[in-house]
């Protein structure tokens, strides 16, 4: 099993949970983050960082998010580590509560 990212995280990129992972799972693309599930070792420790609720468990991750599951093991295949926080986007907070933002994924 390993920690899953979803849509949630898609044009806001808040990385708390990357100060906390403590073996640098997570890879970063341009709008999103994703979780290498070959490096996570399921210690749960991000789950309660994410401000928009965006880290599932596998088993855990809602019907309409299934798909995160093979495009966090895709993504996280291509892009690099990130071993640091950020600053998040720009406009975050303005799309923290949206949904079905899957389109604006840039790859």
């Amino acid at each position: 099993m390993t920690y899953v990212v979803t849509e949630s995280c898609i044009r806001c990129k808040y990385t708390d949970c990357v100060d906390v992972c403590p073996v640098d799972c997570f890879r970063e693309g341009a709008n999103f983050l994703v979780i290498d599930p070959e490096e996570c070792i399921d210690c749960t420790l991000c789950v309660a960082e994410c401000p928009v609720e965006a880290i599932f468990s596998e088993d855990d991750v809602p019907a309409d998010q299934q798909h995160c599951i093979a495009l966090n093991a895709d993504l996280a295949k291509d892009w690099k580590p990130i071993i640091a926080s950020k600053d998040p986007l720009p406009d975050a907070d303005e799309w923290a509560e949206k949904t079905g933002k899957l389109p604006y994924l840039k790859r």
